[in-house]
């Protein structure tokens, strides 16, 4: 497989999705299939030589999903199978590929170059999974020193409040409308006294599918005045999306703002922060300022970016949930 050819691969590509979208899209597809060609261009002819076929149909998928997010929708379940999760995970191993790639490039053999296409195989297996669990969290409002994990040393006394957190569903190759649905329909059989979610909720794929977001959260119209919600980087993609979604199921999202909540321990406060890159230490002290704590209430803070935690001021929130991590 030639340098060549997959330039011409790239360069194909590039053109059609300045073509039929944008320029913005077209450096951020650019810039994943430029890093998956660089990676090939020196490894292809060291681990594959004779399995050509298998290269050219994971390059070709990568490209076909990277060009039909030029018209970006929700996909039937074969053409995640086939295409996108394929393509995802292609690109990702790749993208760990590049000590092995640079190994290749200088003349080195690069031994183990599977290992990183491995771990990224892993990822999938994790993303397809929908694992439970369930942490009993003691707030005592004593200050806890250094972080560290807490090892349970006695049975929970007294009533405790049941909450349930929705992080990061990312709706689109990995998380279809009907395992998002069956996750909102397993959390409204718990009961939970809040469902907290804390960011996320759309892809590329997902944005502009407003009735499709609807219906994979419709369950959660059954706890009204329980669902609470800040925003997530993804969300900034289909600001109106997400703000229909939540709309139409009863929901409240929080930018900035703060909720008091009856619940059966008594009234707790539900504070979502809005998602923010840059600033993060004085966004966080002027939403506190703004936002004083009253009293004893319990609070919880939603907070998409667990990078931001440490700008927390000391005793703005009992609790901080976050996800943006995606597992990591």
């Amino acid at each position: 497989m030639s340098a060549a050819y997959l330039a011409l691969c790239w360069l194909g590509a590039l053109i059609i999705a300045v073509t039929l979208r944008n320029r913005i899209y077209a450096v951020f597809s650019g810039l994943f299939l430029g890093v998956v060609c660089l990676v090939w261009a020196p490894l292809f002819p060291e681990v594959w030589p004779e399995a050509r076929w298998v290269f050219v149909w994971l390059q070709l998928v990568t490209v076909t999903h990277f060009l039909m997010l030029t018209r970006p929708r929700l996909r039937p379940v074969w053409y995640r199978m086939l295409v996108s999760i394929p393509g995802l995970w292609f690109m990702a191993g790749s993208l760990l590929a590049i000590p092995w790639a640079i190994a290749a490039a200088i003349g080195w053999t690069p031994h183990g170059w599977w290992l990183p296409y491995l771990l990224s195989l892993l990822g999938v297996f994790q993303s397809l999974r929908n694992p439970g669990g369930e942490v009993d969290i003691h707030i005592d409002r004593l200050h806890a020193g250094e972080l560290s994990r807490h090892a349970q040393e006695s049975e929970p006394s007294g009533q405790a409040l049941n909450v349930c957190q929705i992080t990061d569903p990312h709706l689109g190759p990995f998380m279809s409308v009907a395992r998002l649905r069956t996750i909102c329909e397993d959390v409204v059989a718990m009961q939970p006294d809040l469902v907290l979610i804390t960011g996320d909720l759309l892809t590329m794929e997902s944005q502009m599918e407003l009735e499709a977001v609807i219906e994979a959260l419709q369950p959660l119209s059954a706890l009204p005045g329980r669902v609470f919600a800040c925003l997530g980087n993804h969300d900034y993609e289909a600001r109106g999306t997400v703000d229909q979604a939540l709309e139409r199921i009863g929901g409240h999202l929080l930018v900035d703002d703060m909720r008091v909540v009856q619940t059966p321990v008594g009234p707790v406060e539900v504070v979502g922060a809005d998602y923010v890159f840059r600033g993060r230490r004085d966004h966080l002290r002027d939403l506190f300022a703004r936002l004083p704590a009253r009293g004893r209430l319990l609070r919880i803070l939603l907070l998409h970016d667990p990078g931001g935690f440490r700008h927390v001021p000391d005793g703005a929130a009992d609790l901080t949930l976050s996800g943006h991590t995606h597992g990591g």
